[in-house]
């Protein structure tokens, strides 16, 4: 069974996520004592301008346990979805909250990485494992890796790097930089630059929370590059992409990673058309776990998943094959850790397999926005970029 726990919400909009409460079931016998069961602590922005890609994180989690019967390795499963609001304070009140008093036996979800570096202490020191649906700071891939963490997702430089590559291969010189201001954004400018080896024309950042972009189109104009790259997740990739369009742009190449994808592609719309993305996901990846996935959170919530919801569907399977192989026993910390390294189930990526960071060892595409015949619009793999990659500071990393 699968119940989205209220007590933890604190204001959260369920959505189409409620559709599956069902009556509650408290912690597992192994998680905290009671009946048996497991009880996940959800984090997710659900609030503000950045609550599509939470939505999408939320969704692709409980379409995961809905393929998996409300149950994770066997045991009913019970959901406490965290609002997190994008504020780090808040985030960290609440999962305390999750853990100490609803005795959530794993946390998982995260869009943010500032949100994910507020949390991983108040977790992993309590002794529960996180999972990251998304975040993937380069903070914690290297001399800062946690035994008790790990990510479905990728290193935050890492999925740039590929851009940075398709960018060196597509013959550019000159690229102009611009991304937020904060760990992620400058995980992006510095991943980007591990792969590009032509100049640098400008690099700007941005506030988070910036929507007008008028005095950077300015800049990128005045530059002339051969080509834009830039990462702006949500509300500002939303309004950076119609606004790239309105200044006549577009003839500049745009090179973006999580700017354009299915969280924002509604928004965007025909201003998107033709702009290129770097993933380790897109929807039209033509392997089993995908089709299933795709097809089913399409019937279920009525819109395209993004990577945000790919992922997180993967994290429920990975915590269904962990589980299932420690048999429930969720207070064997040793053995459940093992289990999840084994990584023993099937991604909608394909091949997938952790590094010895508990990052993802996998394959990243250049992808380019399109639009279907039934008038949607979604990311399309173009060619692979970088195959079966380890993000570059596994070889730091020493678990203890």
């Amino acid at each position: 069974m699968v119940t989205i726990g209220r007590r933890a919400l604190l204001g959260t909009t369920l959505g189409t996520g409620a559709a599956l409460a069902m009556p509650a079931v408290r912690a597992g016998a192994q998680g905290g004592g009671g009946s048996p069961g497991v009880k996940i602590g959800l984090v997710a922005v659900l609030t503000g301008p950045q609550a599509a890609l939470g939505t999408q994180l939320r969704d692709g989690f409980l379409q995961g346990l809905k393929h998996l019967d409300g149950k994770l390795g066997g045991l009913p499963a019970e959901v406490v979805v965290i609002d997190d609001e994008l504020r780090p304070e808040v985030a960290v009140t609440k999962v305390r909250a999750a853990i100490e008093r609803d005795k959530v036996d794993v946390v998982a979800g995260v869009v943010f990485s500032n949100i994910l570096a507020a949390i991983i202490r108040p977790v992993t020191e309590s002794g529960t494992f996180l999972i990251s649906t998304n975040a993937g700071p380069s903070t914690l891939a290297g001399r800062g890796c946690n035994p008790n963490f790990f990510t479905t997702s990728y290193n935050n430089d890492q999925v740039h790097s590929v851009m940075g590559q398709a960018a060196q291969d597509s013959g550019y010189r000159r690229v102009f930089v611009m991304t937020p201001n904060y760990q992620a954004g400058r995980d992006a400018a510095a991943g980007f630059k591990s792969r590009f080896k032509g100049e640098v024309v400008d690099e700007v950042y941005v506030p988070l929370t910036q929507l007008d972009f008028s005095a950077e189109l300015a800049k990128i104009a005045a530059a002339k590059p051969d080509a834009l790259f830039t990462f702006m997740p949500g509300g500002l990739g939303v309004n950076l992409v119609r606004q790239y369009r309105q200044a006549g742009l577009a003839n500049i190449p745009f090179l973006s990673t999580f700017t354009v994808d299915e969280a924002t592609l509604p928004a965007q719309g025909e201003a998107a058309l033709g702009f290129y993305s770097a993933a380790s996901w897109a929807p039209n990846m033509e392997n089993a776990a995908n089709l299933k996935f795709v097809r089913d959170f399409e019937a279920a919530y009525g819109y395209v998943p993004a990577t945000y919801a790919a992922q997180s569907y993967d994290s429920a399977m990975l915590l269904d094959s962990a589980i299932r192989k420690v048999g429930g026993r969720l207070a064997d910390k040793d053995a459940f850790r093992a289990a999840l390294r084994a990584a023993d189930f099937r991604s909608v990526r394909g091949p997938f397999k952790f590094g010895a960071n508990h990052y993802p060892v996998q394959d990243f595409w250049l992808c380019q926005v399109a639009k279907r015949a039934d008038g949607k619009y979604q990311t399309e793999t173009v060619r692979k970029v970088l195959e079966n990659d380890t993000d570059p500071y596994a070889a730091e990393c020493r678990m203890r």
